[in-house]
């Protein structure tokens, strides 16, 4: 299974905070993506005060051994085909992104279960 992990759900990783199903089925993935969004999302909490980062992003990817999702134009794209259920720009590209990629999002975000892409938390 090839995952996406939601911004809370990789700041849990980090913080070793994450239920021990949804840790389990990280480490078993084939692949595990974060997305440029998710390091956005850092950057402005973090800025904000509303979070304490030990590193960047970049050097926890190469520490997991998580794979970099960049953001694209089709990823962007597809965001305009997406219904209104959840207001997070944030969260809207990462389902943008999961169903253009083809990957599981991995998000404890009852909205993102409105949209056609895939989402556990177990």
């Amino acid at each position: 299974m090839r995952l996406l992990l939601d911004t809370h759900t990789f700041v849990w990783w980090d913080e070793a905070a994450l239920p021990p199903t949804v840790a389990r089925r990280i480490e078993r993935a084939d692949a595990v993506f974060v997305s440029a969004v998710c390091a956005w999302e850092i950057a402005i909490k973090a800025a904000l005060g509303k979070i304490d980062t030990k590193a960047s992003v970049e050097e926890a990817l190469a520490d997991y051994g998580f794979v970099e999702l960049p953001v694209r134009v089709r990823h962007a794209d597809a965001v305009r085909a997406l219904p209104s259920h959840h207001r997070d720009p944030f969260d809207r590209l990462l389902v943008a992104q999961a169903l253009v990629e083809d990957l599981v999002i991995v998000s404890n975000d009852r909205f993102l279960r409105r949209y056609p892409a895939q989402v556990v938390w177990d």
